[in-house]
């Protein structure tokens, strides 16, 4: 007896899983950006309706022609803050990995140590950062410091709950075939840990750019070389509403952009043998 392999149409079921999947993907897309030009249309309407002046809120039209207009001041508070939440990120991702593998490792150093990070993370940022800036004396290096505290716990603690997490039966079957430490570690405990650190890196790329407008929001510093949070602050001084709300949009417009890469690689890593990233293309 064999199974039909086409539906009452006479199309085939393959094919139509894979329209239904493009449609799914088409739907993503659109309805999302569809819900944000309703939501820009609404907020423009809004403001030229009741006549808000643009000190108070400024419509998206008054906020585009700003980003216009001081484009290239924008940029390059926009390039000091990416640099910042990039450096912060990748120090997290090297320290978290590396300190997670210990933990994982050795169950003495991880009592020993995961207080201290446990500190660390529950300490809010703007509390310790004035230390931080007094500390140490280059600015950079100590917003550097405060988002890389911001990021580092979710690596951390993920990557160890990651390696620990191996099935206890693979354990057993590489001591019995009495695999290496690098084996154990390349074929078991990698595998096991991947889907932890990837979510732990949309996490971590997020909480980096949190951290790094904190950071610069409590350190108050001003002049050419400094972030978008510098701008907000100047601008709210200034009452140069339109450009604080510019700035604000280009943040936004960052935490978006670290969110999608991450997703991305999230996908490309997990996408051809782990559930959770296989589910999404069906």
């Amino acid at each position: 007896m064999s199974i039909s392999t086409t539906d009452p149409t006479g199309i085939s079921i393959e094919k139509r899983m894979r329209r239904h999947a493009q449609f799914d993907r088409l739907l993503r897309l659109v309805i999302p950006v569809l819900t944000l030009l309703s939501a820009v249309a609404m907020w423009e309407f809004l403001v030229w309706y009741h006549e808000v002046p643009h000190y108070l809120i400024p419509a998206p039209s008054r906020i585009a022609a700003t980003l216009i207009t001081d484009w290239w001041s924008l940029m390059g508070s926009m390039w000091f803050t990416v640099k910042l939440t990039l450096m912060s990120l990748a120090l997290a991702i090297i320290g978290g990995v590396a300190l997670g593998t210990v933990f994982a490792m050795s169950r003495v150093v991880e009592i020993s140590l995961f207080p201290f990070a446990v500190i660390l993370q529950v300490t809010p940022v703007v509390a310790i950062a004035p230390l931080i800036l007094i500390y140490v004396p280059n600015t950079f290096y100590a917003l550097l410091i405060c988002a890389w505290i911001m990021a580092f716990f979710p690596i951390l603690s993920s990557t160890a709950i990651g390696l620990r997490s191996a099935d206890h039966n693979l354990r057993d079957m590489f001591t019995m075939y009495r695999a290496s430490p690098w084996q154990r570690l390349r074929y078991l405990l990698i595998p096991s840990a991947l889907p932890y650190f990837m979510a732990a890196l949309k996490i971590a790329g997020g909480l980096a750019l949190i951290g790094a407008v904190v950071a610069e929001f409590v350190a108050g510093t001003a002049g050419q070389n400094t972030g978008l949070a510098s701008r907000i602050l100047e601008s709210s001084f200034r009452s140069e509403i339109p450009r604080m709300f510019a700035a604000l949009f280009l943040v936004s417009v960052l935490g978006i952009i670290i969110f999608l890469i991450t997703s991305w690689l999230s996908k490309a890593v997990l996408g051809h043998w782990h559930e959770s990233e296989i589910k999404r293309e069906r």
